[in-house]
């Protein structure tokens, strides 16, 4: 597998809308193995392509709870309960950090590398992820969601 490199803020990429996948074929499979080797270099918990310049509706997610990576294409937040605030950080916003308010629980429908449909729920840390990374592919950074100015670090 190849590492890719991560774009960071201020590429105009970062800011554009991804298009749905379409085409679930041997290189997507191996965008995704990519992502995935270049979230674990980077010391990452998910990775959108939109970060490594590619506009595609897929992300790669580790919360490192010993399930490993989740690759989820396609993904739509359907249901969402409860709220945390907790500091995020970005792969793309290097040496920022600031508390972000997101939802507790998430229930996301999404397409796996097969194109088969499911749905996940994520609870917690895994929620967070969900959120932050679909806010990339939707052109969103955390950045634009700190609450409190002065936590920027």
């Amino acid at each position: 597998m190849a590492l890719r490199n991560v774009r960071i803020d201020g590429d105009p990429v970062l800011r554009k809308i991804s298009k749905e996948v379409t085409k679930f074929d041997e290189k997507l499979e191996v965008l995704a193995k990519d992502m995935i080797d270049t979230m674990y270099e980077e010391d990452g918990v998910g990775l959108a392509a939109p970060q490594i310049g590619i506009l595609k509706r897929l992300v790669v997610i580790d919360v490192y709870d010993g399930k490993g990576a989740h690759v989820i294409v396609n993904p739509e937040i359907i249901y969402e309960e409860g709220e945390q605030f907790e500091i995020e950080g970005c792969l793309s916003v290097p040496n920022v950090t600031g508390s972000v308010r997101r939802p507790l629980i998430v229930k996301v429908k999404a397409q796996n590398l097969a194109g088969e449909t499911f749905e996940m729920i994520g609870e917690g840390l895994m929620a967070r992820a969900l959120c932050h990374e679909i806010d990339h592919i939707n052109g969103i950074l955390f950045i634009d969601k700190i609450e409190d100015e002065e936590e920027i670090e």
